[in-house]
């Protein structure tokens, strides 16, 4: 299965919730872009893109089963729906697993390790920090923690910071 198949098999996931839509596509925008200017591996670039497209699997089942879409509740029901929804997509299991971990971890600031999963925290970010008007200081203090170096800065900066 192609990228553009998981997207618009995504898309029908998110039953007509164009919110979700727009979010995780996005977020997809800005990990392919920082992933490719930071020139990850093909298989490195790949599991960060499908882990941008679904890393909100859960928002509909944690709307429906706990009436909000809260970080913790996405990450602990967003792996087991990852499995599910890549089973039949031609990716190796180890890739299938890695995109589950991070969906399940998207939320969590500490321990960040590889580049897919510092990428999908920044893609994340430089997203939610428009939908959600995220202050200047919280910008700020997020660059200070977790935007040191790269082309995540940099786009940080010029979206944020530089105006």
């Amino acid at each position: 299965m192609t990228i553009a198949e998981i997207t618009q098999k995504m898309i029908a996931h998110s039953n007509g919730n164009r919110h979700d839509i727009n979010h995780f596509m996005k977020v997809y925008a800005f990990a392919k872009t920082i992933g490719e200017y930071e020139g990850l591996d093909r298989n490195t670039q790949t599991i960060l893109e499908v882990a941008a497209i679904v890393h909100d699997i859960a928002c509909p089942l944690c709307r429906e089963k706990y009436g909000n879409t809260n970080g913790n509740y996405q990450e602990l029901e967003g792996p087991a729906l990852v499995q599910v929804f890549l089973a039949d997509c031609g990716l190796p299991q180890d890739a299938v697993d890695r995109i589950a971990w991070l969906v399940g971890h998207h939320h969590t600031l500490q321990g960040i390790d590889g580049p897919d999963y510092q990428i999908l925290i920044k893609a994340d970010y430089l997203v939610n920090a428009d939908e959600s008007q995220y202050s200047r200081e919280n910008v700020e203090n997020t660059q200070e923690q977790f935007f040191r170096t790269g082309t995540g800065l940099r786009l940080l900066k010029a979206m944020y910071l530089e105006n």
